[in-house]
């Protein structure tokens, strides 16, 4: 079948991702290969203090995605979207979505981004002798506990960003196993929550009287290609706001951007790792073993098929970088020069690799949020030089670089150097690889690891949770997730890779050592500069 009779035969695959700054639609076709696609730009506020999207703007944002796809459909195909073989949707991981009987959500969403759980994180992390991230929903709950807010007594379901639309257009109140692994610890032997931890917290809020217990209001959890559900036919409304789309469609269980980017990199295996780099970045290196005892740095995840993945996991990435590529694009408009923002990116970014391998002493903290792995509860974007360093263009950009991935190299020193890990390979995707070979350039050089980056690393998330929505539906032969994606997705390619050259790495560690000194400059910022 081409691409229109796979539409019009209701063969087609939708994967929806809510990332940060956008919502991605994609459809495949039966090879898992794009075949149209649809997006909704959004961000996140700052409302009380707390990082949040409103229930209206997630609903919006869904609709106009989807819109946006049926338009690209009409477009490419002359077709409607009537049909579809499977559904699978993905959200930013983690965050706290609190609802009560009504199904009313009893206090706005707040996602990763906030900073404000340390002393629920602290006390959950010694109680179950495992690193509790700040923004895991159980730090997040617990903290409300500490808090007395009045809501906690109502609550009837906890889930994530993604649980709760699957459960919208479901009705089934389920979770992909990774996705669940960032609400509460996997016991990776009965593939659940961890039973040891659910009854130390039970115990812990027992003094409560709360009408609930932690098992009572949490998600149910799956596996990549267990059944979760299908498309109702109020689901399908809530999707298609046209009403073409009918209900029926079988839909995987819902994931994390974590798991969908491990599933879009093909890096599910043993042995195998991925780092996302966009507006938040993170690393998966997939265990061959547990670790030898808990760091704060780093978080204990799952792949969507239940393997041990250690995490690491930075709140910034590369928003600072594209306010400072945003000034030179002001500068090129005001000099009336036509501007064409790929042009820009890939001149400054090309232009960073001429500059010192140790960015000429220059420092850039790119924290538009607080960043937990450095133990900074709140941020500010700095750029920090004294009268004598090398400032130039060059090194600017670098410098700017460089911190896009600084923070995740601190964690992840932490598994080569002291843990020893193996890893066969890394593959990078998201925003910052997007200008061929600078990015993955810099990150071979901070993780002093090849890495590669394939031809449908741009895909992302979407393309990831369609994936395993194919997964559900086609897995005829029961495979493994990653014999799967290895015989019907990937075809043996692991993309172009790229080597650390000894003076980048070299100049990487001298750079991040000055990084680390200067984080009293940071903390500085955040004490003195107030948030307007």
């Amino acid at each position: 079948m081409n691409a229109k009779e796979t539409i019009q035969n209701g063969k087609a695959i939708l994967g929806i991702e809510f990332g940060s700054t956008r919502i991605k639609a994609v459809l495949i076709d039966s090879e898992n290969k794009p075949i149209a696609q649809g997006s909704h730009e959004w961000e996140n506020k700052l409302v009380n203090g707390l990082w949040t999207y409103s229930i209206e703007a997630i609903w919006e944002g869904l609709q106009d995605c989807y819109s946006d796809l049926r338009n690209n459909v009409k477009k490419e195909y002359d077709t409607e979207i009537e049909n579809l073989a499977a559904i699978g949707i993905s959200a930013m991981m983690h965050g706290y979505m609190a609802f009560n009987d009504k199904e009313e959500i009893l206090t706005p969403f707040r996602t990763w981004r906030n900073t404000n759980t340390g002393e629920a994180a602290a006390e959950l992390s010694k109680l179950f002798n495992f690193n509790i991230p700040l923004r895991w929903s159980i730090s997040h709950l617990y903290q409300c506990i500490l808090d007395n807010e009045e809501h906690v007594n109502t609550i009837k379901y906890l889930t994530t960003l993604a649980g709760y639309i699957h459960w919208q257009i479901t009705g089934e109140k389920v979770l992909g196993i990774g996705d669940a692994s960032g609400m509460l610890p996997i016991d990776s032997k009965t593939m659940n929550y961890d039973q040891k931890m659910v009854n130390k917290f039970n115990q812990l809020i027992a003094s409560k009287g709360y009408q609930w217990t932690l098992l009572d209001i949490l998600p149910k959890v799956l596996l990549a290609g267990e059944d979760a559900g299908r498309l109702t036919e109020e689901g399908a409304k809530k999707l298609d706001v046209s009403g073409h789309l009918k209900s029926g469609a079988p839909v995987c269980p819902p994931e994390g951007d974590a798991g969908t980017g491990m599933v879009a990199t093909n890096a599910v295996k043993q042995r195998t790792g991925n780092v996302s780099a966009g507006t938040s970045s993170f690393s998966m290196i997939v265990l061959e073993k547990k670790l030898s005892k808990p760091y704060q740095m780093i978080d204990m995840v799952t792949t969507p098929d239940g393997s041990p993945v250690a995490m690491v996991h930075c709140n910034n990435c590369t928003s600072d970088l594209n306010a400072w590529v945003n000034i030179f694009k002001e500068y090129q408009k005001l000099l009336g020069v036509p501007v064409d923002m790929n042009e820009v990116f890939g001149k400054l970014y090309n232009h960073a690799l001429e500059g010192d391998a140790d960015c000429g002493g220059l420092i850039a903290y790119n924290y538009f949020s607080g960043e937990p792995v450095t133990g900074l509860e709140e941020g500010r974007p700095l750029f920090v030089r004294s009268a004598n360093d090398k400032f130039n263009l060059a090194n600017f950009m670098r410098a700017n670089l460089y911190a896009s991935v600084g923070v995740l190299k601190i964690g992840n020193d932490i598994l080569f150097k002291e843990e020893n890990v193996n890893v066969d390979r890394i593959t990078g995707h998201g925003g910052l690889f997007k200008t061929k070979g600078v990015g993955q350039r810099i990150l071979a050089a901070a993780l002093n690891s090849p890495i590669s980056v394939m031809e449908t690393a741009g895909e992302g998330g979407a393309w990831g949770i369609a994936l395993l929505a194919s997964y559900l539906v086609n897995n005829n032969q029961k495979d493994s997730l990653a014999n799967f994606l290895d015989k019907n997705v990937f075809a043996g390619n692991t993309g172009v890779e790229i080597a650390p050259t000894p003076e980048d790495v070299e100049g990487f560690n001298k750079y991040i050592e000055n990084y680390k000194t200067g984080l009293g400059i940071e903390a500085a910022a955040v004490k003195y500069k107030k948030e307007s």
